[in-house]
């Protein structure tokens, strides 16, 4: 079997090493008799297998006592509905960023529960740019900002963290773990897993606990954060195989010397690309350099009609997911923490082949 260089943008790669741990416990996990996936969520297993993910997230975000810590289902899209209801009610005001194709899709969501108000938005600019914070149209008695760090499918991220009088709401599916950030910036911390933490379908929430016990009356029991705190995230039955894997990769990220060591290899491999890109006239980069992200770089080439023609080579030679999401065309290529950096080489060596070839 000869894996492949995988560049989706989500469900992305997994780390190869969990992947064959993961393998060789799927029949039995720690001679329990029975796969990880067939074990009672009540049970003592189980019980230590979340208990340990939680601490080594923890550790890893040097997240204290002050913020419960969530393992939910449904995904990042399933909180666009949860914040507001957890946060706010019909008729309190929250103020949102809009950035890209997710924030403006939690916008939307959100403002079926709150008075949404767009605080401020680069769709003007295509989405190519952060807008300055001294034009932002703040509502000082908001219950809440929203934002999203890295937008996945622009390839925009914010340099910064908004410092704003109202609890800060981030959308961080794109970026959570892979470098360190400063947890008590942020009210609540939200993000789908299918980036740099696991499989699809579980979303870990961080919530500062004084937000806690202000869900509006009508939130379902399902996303009530207060309940599902209560319950150890086991209000119903959690997605277990996900959560397992999920701390087979914050393991892994430990011994690879946590997310110093982490930002560090992200920050090369982002540089080779964008190097690249730039020093290149059939390549191109639509963002403005000082927010681009270091997670989703999208390009474009010279030549529109060639687009297809480098998707069928590019797959050829062993480059999966290559292809820009359908809202803005061109090449993405996510290089998240499990995308090793023989990965992106080989990416830039294609690159340049090709242009050497259609340029």
């Amino acid at each position: 079997m000869a894996r492949k260089h995988n560049f989706c943008a989500g469900p992305a790669a997994l780390p190869e090493s969990v992947l064959t741990r993961a393998q060789s416990e799927l029949l039995e996990w720690h001679d329990a008799g029975a796969s990880i996936m067939e074990l009672s969520h009540r049970g003592a297993e189980f019980q230590s297998v979340i208990d340990e993910a939680e601490s080594r997230l923890r550790k890893l975000l040097a997240i204290n006592d002050e913020y419960a810590v969530l393992f939910l289902q449904g995904g990042a899209s399933q909180q666009f509905a949860a914040v507001p209801q957890n946060l706010g009610s019909q008729g309190l005001a929250a103020d949102y960023v809009v950035t890209g194709q997710w924030s403006k899709k939690a916008l939307a969501e959100g403002g079926r529960f709150v008075k949404a108000s767009v605080a401020a938005s680069s769709a003007d600019d295509e989405f190519r740019s952060i807008p300055a914070f001294d034009g932002w149209a703040l509502n000082p008695d908001a219950a809440f900002l929203h934002y999203c760090p890295n937008e996945t499918i622009g390839g925009l991220e914010f340099p910064w963290v908004p410092d704003v009088a109202s609890p800060v709401v981030a959308d961080m599916s794109s970026t959570l773990l892979s470098r360190p950030i400063d947890v008590s910036r942020f009210g609540v911390i939200y993000a789908g897993a299918q980036k740099n933490i696991g499989p699809a379908g579980l979303a870990l929430v961080i919530v500062r606990r004084d937000l806690l016990g202000a869900a509006s009356e009508s939130c379902p029991a399902t996303l009530n954060w207060t309940v599902a705190e209560a319950n150890q995230s086991m209000y119903n039955t959690p997605p277990t195989f996900s959560i397992y894997l999920a701390g087979l990769v914050f393991e892994w990220l430990e011994n690879l010397g946590g997310l110093e060591a982490m930002a560090e290899i992200n920050h090369r491999k982002a540089a080779m690309l964008y190097n690249l890109i730039d020093e290149s006239s059939f390549y191109g980069n639509p963002i403005e350099p000082s927010c681009r992200s270091r997670m989703n770089i999208p390009f474009t080439l010279a030549e529109e009609s060639l687009d297809s023609i480098f998707l069928a080579e590019a797959e050829e030679a062993g480059l999966l997911n290559l292809k820009g999401h359908r809202s803005v065309g061109g090449m993405r290529a996510s290089i998240y923490n499990a995308v090793p950096e023989t990965s992106v080489r080989a990416l830039c060596d294609f690159m340049l082949d090709f242009e050497g070839r259609h340029g």
